[in-house]
């Protein structure tokens, strides 16, 4: 199908820039996913020294079972979807599939009745969509963000001693170094990394509301849980050992909490640098044959900002729903997370999207280090602050309220702020040090902050 016909923007006008997802949160990535669960469980039941009836495999057979995910293909996945759409039951569908791919080796031919034995459908898709979201995060979102990421922390370290005017309501205020805010999205953006990077991938595998009942009733003498939390953590994931039909999702909410957070975060990145670039504290390189605006020549628009912006808040409404709804199941289980879980690739892509937007972005910025210093050179007034205090420090009556009468709505030039310095009655150090402050020496700790670590 042309892109150009495309429903979702991700599979069309985006998909190149969203392709790395599409064989992990596709339909095609879900049945694969769910082809390595069942082929898990087959050869640990083959394991189980007192399921008799099924004799563990041999190497070959083992290697086959392998070759099974590893060259799962697209052929294949057709093949299930045209089953399914006999039994109207995807993964029966699937199980059929598997069965017919056993069948063809005497081995294996034998067991085929133990593929899907004692499971609920859940059984293997909570384990399903545990792989999908693990591959997901740790192989595509987080190296995107940890380059985003490094771009910050260098930013930081680079304009550490980058004086800029603050602004505080969108008024003047206290100055501050560009590498310090910077270094204020980089920690922030660090901390709910690791909010994302500490949540665990839970699996269930304990039948059809959570008690082993089918699996007692055919060998009462295995010990299930032990058996089904070797299944799930060979997968790479964290035992659920308690349950309903189906996992409770808990980690599901914590992890798509954790990505709204942390998009929250870049968010206000992107409207803070979309603001100074609209004052012109920063430049955008220019790209040949870009055009900015199809009637004003003139216009570089910071597009991916707000690219990044849009796609940002999509994601949220996304993320936030999953993280809302799917926690939430009527008794041992209701319908309603399966339809829902088919779209958390479509959340998850449009943070990606963004992502790229805004690495994009800032790889175009260039500091107007003039127009900073400009800023600065005409806010004289933000003085007031350090005048005030150390004016309080040395017992002077109202200095608050003479500050304010001063500078309040008040144009200050450098010639009637240290004119002001130089009346006050202080100690002559004291005064020489407020004559030799400037808004643009005025930093406090702005740029140790900056090259700190936090």
């Amino acid at each position: 199908m042309s892109s150009l016909l495309a429903l979702s923007p991700l599979d069309g006008r985006y998909q190149k820039k969203t392709q790395a997802l599409a064989p992990i949160f596709s339909e095609f990535g879900l049945i694969k996913s769910r082809v390595q669960v069942e082929i898990a469980w087959l050869k640990a039941l083959a394991n189980e020294p007192m399921i008799v009836e099924l004799p563990a495999f041999s190497a070959a057979t083992i290697a086959f079972l392998d070759e099974l995910v590893l060259q799962f293909s697209e052929a294949d996945a057709m093949w299930i979807k045209q089953k399914e759409a006999e039994t109207n039951h995807d993964v029966k569908a699937m199980e059929y599939w598997l069965k017919g791919k056993c069948a063809t080796r005497a081995e294996l031919a034998r067991a085929t009745e133990f593929i899907h034995f004692a499971c609920t459908s859940e059984d293997i898709n909570n384990q399903a969509h545990a792989l999908m979201l693990q591959a997901g995060v740790q192989q595509v979102l987080l190296p995107k963000l940890l380059e985003i990421q490094q771009v910050l922390e260098a930013n930081a370290q680079r304009e550490a001693a980058t004086p800029m005017l603050s602004r505080t309501h969108g008024q003047t205020a206290t100055p501050t170094t560009l590498g310090k805010e910077w270094a204020m999205f980089a920690h922030r953006t660090g901390n709910a990394l690791k909010q994302i990077e500490a949540v665990a991938f839970m699996g269930k595998m304990n039948g059809a509301v959570g008690n082993y009942n089918a699996h007692l009733s055919a060998y009462p003498e295995v010990d299930w849980p032990r058996l089904c939390q070797g299944v799930v953590e060979g997968l790479g994931l964290r035992f659920q050992a308690m349950s309903t039909q189906i996992e409770c999702h808990d980690y599901m909410a914590e992890l798509f909490h954790a990505f709204s957070r942390l998009n929250t975060v870049l968010i206000g990145l992107a409207r803070d640098i979309w603001s100074y670039v609209s004052i012109a504290y920063f430049k955008q390189k220019l790209k040949a044959g870009e055009i900015g605006s199809s009637t004003m020549p003139h216009k570089v628009n910071p597009i991916d900002f707000e690219n990044a912006e849009g796609n940002l808040g999509l994601a949220n409404a996304m993320l936030t729903h999953l993280a809302e709804k799917l926690p939430i199941s009527r008794w041992q289980r209701d319908l309603t997370d399966s339809t829902v879980l088919r779209n958390m690739g479509v959340g998850l892509g449009y943070s990606l999207l963004a992502y790229d937007s805004l690495k994009t972005g800032l790889g175009k910025l260039e500091v107007n280090h003039a127009r900073l210093a400009e800023d600065l050179d005409r806010a004289w007034e933000v003085l007031a602050e350090p005048v005030q205090t150390v004016m309080r420090r040395h017992g002077v009556e109202n200095p608050y309220e003479q500050l304010k009468a001063l500078t309040r709505g008040e144009q200050i030039t450098p010639e009637r702020m240290q004119e002001f310095v130089a009346s006050l009655a202080i100690p002559p150090k004291a005064k020489a040090e407020l004559l030799a402050l400037t808004p643009a020496n005025y930093l406090g700790l702005a740029e140790r902050l900056a090259r700190s670590r936090g």
